[in-house]
């Protein structure tokens, strides 16, 4: 199993960057992790609209589904349209991205399929499990288990235990991380911090953690350090491009 990152600022894009979206591969099946803003023209330099194989959506804020759309279009008016992309959401999430062109102009394009959090269900080749997680939206976080490996995802997520449930002995652990440290009093309940994020790793056994979702002008030192307090084990910042091979 493959992560790359497509981009991971919060909130809105930095100059030259993009927001949450990241690229899952696993024996020829391609997964999409959210797609947000600025993320499609990134995706489409590593592979065509077509090859995509489903795309998985935490929740529905524009910064992780805005370019869902691009997407959409990118297979639905191409030269060769694709068959409809099955596309994973909490029930309700994508109605806003999915109602920006004209009634029915991609109805053929995609296929809606609801998450049901806790219950365990197949994503192609991944067995796929998912929790609610705190957030100011219906968020779900994501363990996609293959061939002995494991990844889990946040989305976006105030602390809880289902994020260390998710992230039990996983191979790789990508956690929100908006602040390094102090989450304001207005977001405590619906925004992590990596050091938040370092202490459910390391509770979870988590063999690594990749800190996404950083609000745009933090400093990944700061971000760093303050995981590293909680958590021994390898981290890192998620940045556009950087690669992750779970093996």
């Amino acid at each position: 199993m493959r992560l790359s990152v497509l981009g991971a600022c919060g909130a809105w894009p930095q100059a030259g960057e993009a927001c949450s979206g990241f690229l899952v591969e696993h024996a020829g099946f391609r997964l999409l992790l959210d797609l947000g803003y600025a993320t499609l023209p990134r995706l489409l330099q590593r592979i065509t609209a077509e090859q995509v194989d489903a795309v998985f959506v935490s929740h529905g804020h524009p910064d992780h589904c805005a370019d869902l759309n691009p997407l959409l279009r990118a297979r639905a008016l191409g030269d060769r349209p694709s068959p409809p992309l099955p596309v994973y959401a909490p029930a309700g999430a994508l109605d806003a991205v999915l109602a920006l062109d004209r009634p029915g102009m991609l109805d053929d394009a995609y296929v809606v399929r609801d998450v049901i959090p806790g219950a365990p269900f197949e994503l192609g080749p991944f067995r796929a499990e998912t929790r609610l997680l705190p957030h100011w939206l219906p968020n779900a976080g994501i363990r996609l288990t293959v061939a002995g490996r494991a990844l889990a995802y946040t989305g976006d997520a105030g602390p809880s235990r289902h994020v260390v449930d998710l992230a039990r002995d996983a191979d790789l652990l990508l956690a929100e991380a908006t602040y390094p440290d102090h989450v304001p009093d207005h977001s405590r309940r619906y925004l992590s911090s990596a050091r938040t994020a370092g202490r459910q790793a390391a509770e979870a056994g988590a063999d690594r953690l990749l800190l996404t979702h950083l609000w745009p002008g933090t400093g990944q030192q700061a971000t760093l350090a303050a995981a590293a307090e909680a958590y021994g084990g390898t981290v890192a910042v998620a940045v556009s491009n950087l690669t992750v091979d779970l093996t």
